[in-house]
């Protein structure tokens, strides 16, 4: 699939599920670009029952990316384009792709967002400045330096943060927490022991428990938020 927007144009991976009619999800990567992990991910939630549909965030500076040995060279290579990404424009490309998604052919015209790392970030701004069904942000690193958009979060929100995560100290988790503490809309959930990129597959601090549980509480929510 291919989203086109001001400046260009963009791939997007897709996962159909067998039903004739599905909302789709828009599942934003980590910073190793569209790869195994991130695809896998949209498998699973086509084996489900969404449509899943991964838009390449870094095609301005790497298009394509796929990073799944993740070793030193690529970690090396995933935090440069990390360092140099435009969060703004990346939004404006999530939510492209949210219209994108809106139309697509099997759709029902329901849209939910899930992001990991960068994609957590991701979901949780696209959430707060565009329309979106539902929202479901992963361990999103960076997210208590937005928390003053909080106040535009109208759509049903979940964030998932990792206790021990070592990209969102514990005084980042508490401000999100304040910060969203008493909107009817939101849940967070703590995972105690864990630490980032826990529900990554085959990754390095994976949690099969914690994972579970998470993408339990995430599939019954997208059902709910959905109408699913």
């Amino acid at each position: 699939m291919k989203i086109t927007v001001s400046d260009g144009s963009f791939d997007a991976y897709v996962a159909l599920p067998e039903a004739k009619s599905a909302p789709a999800i828009v599942v934003i990567q980590e910073i190793f670009g569209v790869n195994a992990d991130l695809r896998a991910t949209c498998d699973e939630l086509a084996s489900r029952g969404f449509i899943a549909i991964s838009p390449d965030l870094f095609w301005r500076d790497a298009p394509g990316l796929q990073l799944n040995k993740l070793d030193e060279a690529e970690w090396a290579q995933a935090f440069a384009l990390y360092q140099a990404f435009d969060f703004d424009r990346g939004v404006q490309d999530v939510l492209a792709t949210i219209e994108a998604a809106r139309s697509i052919e099997g759709g029902n015209g329901k849209v939910a967002v899930i992001g990991f790392c960068l994609g957590g970030l991701m979901t949780y701004l696209a959430a707060a400045r565009g329309d979106v069904d539902a929202a479901v942000a992963y361990y999103g690193g960076g997210t208590d330096q937005h928390l003053g958009e909080a106040g535009t979060l109208t759509a049903p929100l979940m964030v998932h943060l990792a206790e021990e995560d070592e990209y969102i100290p514990a005084d980042a988790q508490a401000k999100i927490k304040e910060a969203l503490a008493g909107k009817s809309n939101v849940e967070v959930h703590s995972y105690a022991g864990c630490n980032h990129a826990f529900a990554r597959h085959g990754g390095v601090h994976y949690d099969a428990s914690a994972a579970t549980l998470a993408n339990q509480r995430t599939e019954a929510f997208l059902r709910q938020s959905l109408g699913s």
